[in-house]
């Protein structure tokens, strides 16, 4: 590798310095930096042509929002944690430098993570479809009042759930929201789908792993007392869709990966226990 992006966060890196850091030892090892504030303006300008790897300074939301904007091109993701608890971003930013050493000399691993594909369907029409790498989240919006949500897997009818919002997530996304609801921690280059209710309202309700040829429906039913329901779909926590009762939600497996860029030797147990006894 010799041509990298450079993705800052700009509220974690507010004067740069840390950036400015990365891209002088960058060039000072024979590298080129670019650094972009806005990647898909960067690809309408043309300027991914050669790019080999992004740098993602930041934390897990940097890295999921640079995915998401990113996801039309070849360009794998390192992310170097400039926040605080990060399972995405892989590198602390201590180690920075002696990262990007080994990705100079090409001594990397590239994994392709799942992704999912969500499309709304309002009525009788259709949205376009739209993609998360960490989860797809269909949450309650305006009043505190619990949601109900009826699910379909494979077009067959599963469940009920009367809860707070239910999450689908990827193994990559396990440890992001679906871990702080209760759901089980996945190995992230593993294919699979998670159903995980959010708060739910009765005692035996629990998470659901799936085959990630599995398609699930999430449709929303009347409320409580025959009353419309208003509900956001969220894509990896920003992208959002406002949906209402009689509307469904397709998620599954997408065609797409996002590409990550591995240089840690440690199994992902190592990297867990580590990030559980920062917590």
């Amino acid at each position: 590798m010799k041509r990298f992006y450079l993705i800052t966060n700009e509220a974690k890196d507010p004067d740069g310095v840390f950036t400015k850091k990365i891209t002088a030892f960058i060039e000072k090892n024979g590298g080129e930096a670019v650094c972009v504030k806005n990647e898909r303006q960067a690809f309408a300008e043309n300027r991914a042509a050669g790019v080999d790897c992004a740098l993602v300074l930041g934390g897990d939301g940097t890295l999921l929002r640079a995915a998401g904007n990113m996801m039309d091109s070849d360009i794998p993701l390192l992310g170097i944690n400039l926040g605080t608890l990060g399972y995405l971003a892989e590198v602390e930013s201590a180690c920075a430098e002696e990262a990007v050493e080994r990705l100079l000399k090409d001594e990397f691993v590239r994994e392709e993570r799942m992704m999912l594909s969500g499309r709304v369907m309002p009525g009788k029409t259709e949205e376009k479809e739209r993609y998360a790498l960490n989860d797809i989240v269909i949450s309650r919006c305006g009043s505190l009042q619990i949601l109900n949500v009826r699910i379909y897997v494979n077009d067959r009818f599963l469940n009920d759930y009367c809860a707070d919002g239910v999450i689908v997530a990827t193994p990559t996304g396990s440890t992001g929201y679906n871990l702080s609801a209760g759901g089980p921690i996945v190995e992230p280059s593993a294919s699979l789908l998670l159903l995980t209710p959010i708060c739910p309202h009765t005692l035996n309700t629990r998470s659901i792993v799936f085959s990630p040829e599995d398609e699930i429906t999430v449709e929303i039913p009347e409320g409580k007392d025959g009353h419309e329901q208003m509900v956001e779909a969220s894509f990896d926590g920003s992208n959002t869709v406002t949906l209402k009762t009689g509307d469904r939600i397709l998620i599954r497996r997408s065609e797409r990966t996002t590409g990550i860029v591995r240089l840690n030797t440690e199994s992902f147990l190592t990297v867990l226990h580590k990030k559980m006894s920062e917590a």
